[in-house]
């Protein structure tokens, strides 16, 4: 393989993944799909050291004939074939995709790289017969190929490929689903770039942009945390200004409807429930809206956290990607703001911090566990919502673990260490309670507090958390 592998941040198990299928001695047939910008096309083509037998993108929004001309011509220009007409069809093209493999070395493996998959997918196209065929009836019968396809529509790459139903039902060999950097990987790939922040720093920009490699790219070194914020997103040319616009335009056919829902969505800091987006009248119920949510999860734009006693109606949607949320809050409606560095002790991003940081902890349960030292522990995480006669409360996050003991998580961001007082512990103590009445679980309850600096010893954290996770313990 390409030493330019090893230069590639992160991706220890995809590129570990790869190396495995490309010395396999069987034809692989690979699916890598993923959020827009989280770098799919790049890690492939580093990986592989720009080194395919071919290499094709499908065009934005341009119909079959388009498409398959653009498939001649790149296949022309590596075999120097002049063809008498273009393709009818994609069966044809692919034909002659696999007549042109055949010339090359026998006794090399032939990498084959389709990007942006569902492009060719036009309406009214073969195009996923003529896949089904080159893969069915020439290149699975064959121990030399290693086909590749890429895409960021995540609900066509996992319905007409990885769950097909048809003549590509169970031909996938192997799938990745490339996503976001974690904090450590964020602040690897930024000392890569010789980029030097400091935890808080990094963390800040993380809930803005999140882990997406072609946002954090673009920050340059010598800038804080503040200043790039304002260059990414409030300078008159800031590149993610206009982000949204495309973002879901890029992803899903029926857009609007998916822009509805992450609307819907972003008016409640805690999440919905299917019947409380049901409620908004943004979508209808039925299908449609159950296809919409799986989408946006698969695509890693909302989160699903299921209720403790997992009834189904009780499962909590809400919104996950950062840029998403950054969106809704800071650049669109009446709150919409021209600047950032005026705005930094504003109530309004105080509360932002607050709620970003316990989505940070829940995209960093493997961290919080290993912490924990319960990683090798079976558990599962959920939100709960309960109401007693006196007192009604919410847990954002818990965890249920196999060896009878849960834990209650929250989550404080502060620039220093954070302070348990006594209305504050006196209302941790309310909710805990209860907890306890209303579930009636018999498990030990521990208190887990996780905080950017740590807490401040008194006598309300000595009585109170059982627990302590800080900053430092998510860039693990």
């Amino acid at each position: 393989m390409c030493n330019l592998a090893d230069m590639i941040v992160g991706r220890y198990e995809e590129k570990r993944k790869l190396e495995e299928l490309y010395i396999g001695k069987s034809s692989e047939f690979l699916v890598v799909y993923g959020r827009r910008r989280v770098g799919k096309t790049f890690l492939l083509r580093e990986f592989f050291n720009q080194k395919f037998s071919f290499y094709h993108t499908g065009l934005s929004n341009k119909g079959m004939i388009d498409q398959l001309e653009n498939f001649d011509y790149t296949l022309s220009k590596l075999s120097s074939a002049d063809y008498a007409h273009p393709s009818k069809n994609w069966i044809e093209a692919f034909r002659r995709l696999s007549n042109y493999l055949e010339t090359e070395d026998n006794s090399a493996r032939k990498v084959v790289f389709i990007d942006e998959m569902p492009w060719l997918d036009t309406r009214g196209s073969d195009f996923v017969s003529g896949l089904e065929n080159f893969w069915n009836s020439w290149a699975s019968a064959r121990k030399d190929i290693f086909l590749i396809v890429c895409g960021s529509a995540t609900g066509w790459m996992t319905s007409k490929l990885i769950n097909n139903v048809g003549g590509l039902h169970n031909r996938v060999t192997a799938h990745i689903k490339l996503v976001p950097f974690t904090l450590k990987e964020t602040e690897d790939f930024f000392k890569s770039k010789h980029i030097y922040l400091d935890q808080y720093s990094i963390i800040q920009l993380y809930m803005a942009i999140g882990g997406i490699p072609f946002y954090l790219n673009q920050i340059k070194a010598g800038r804080s945390a503040a200043q790039s914020i304002d260059e990414l997103f409030f300078k008159p040319s800031a590149l993610l200004k206009n982000e949204f616009s495309n973002l879901y335009k890029a992803l899903f056919k029926k857009y609007e409807a998916y822009e509805k829902v992450v609307s819907a969505l972003s008016t409640k800091t805690y999440g919905l429930t299917r019947q409380d987006i049901i409620n908004t009248k943004t979508v209808s119920s039925g299908g449609t809206l159950t296809k919409i949510l799986n989408d946006l999860e698969e695509s890693g734009f909302i989160l699903s956290i299921p209720s403790l006693d997992k009834t189904i109606n009780k499962t909590i949607y809400k919104l996950s990607d950062y840029y998403t949320v950054f969106y809704f809050r800071f650049l669109q409606g009446k709150k919409k703001f021209a600047s950032w560095s005026d705005h930094i002790d504003d109530p309004a991003v105080r509360a932002w911090l607050g709620i970003t940081f316990e989505q940070i902890c829940i995209d960093h349960l493997p961290q919080i566990k290993s912490k924990l030292g319960i990683a090798g522990i079976q558990s599962e995480a959920f939100s709960w919502r309960g109401k007693s006669e006196e007192y009604g409360s919410q847990i954002d996050l818990l965890i249920d673990r196999r060896d009878q003991v849960i834990n209650i998580c929250e989550a404080k961001f502060s620039i220093n260490e954070f302070e348990i007082d006594l209305d504050y512990s006196k209302k941790i103590r309310e909710k805990i309670g209860n907890f306890k009445q209303i579930t009636k679980t018999k498990k030990s309850v521990f208190f887990t507090m996780i905080t950017t600096f740590g807490l401040k010893q008194n006598q309300h954290a000595l009585s109170l958390v059982q627990n302590e996770i800080v900053m430092e313990d998510l860039f693990r």
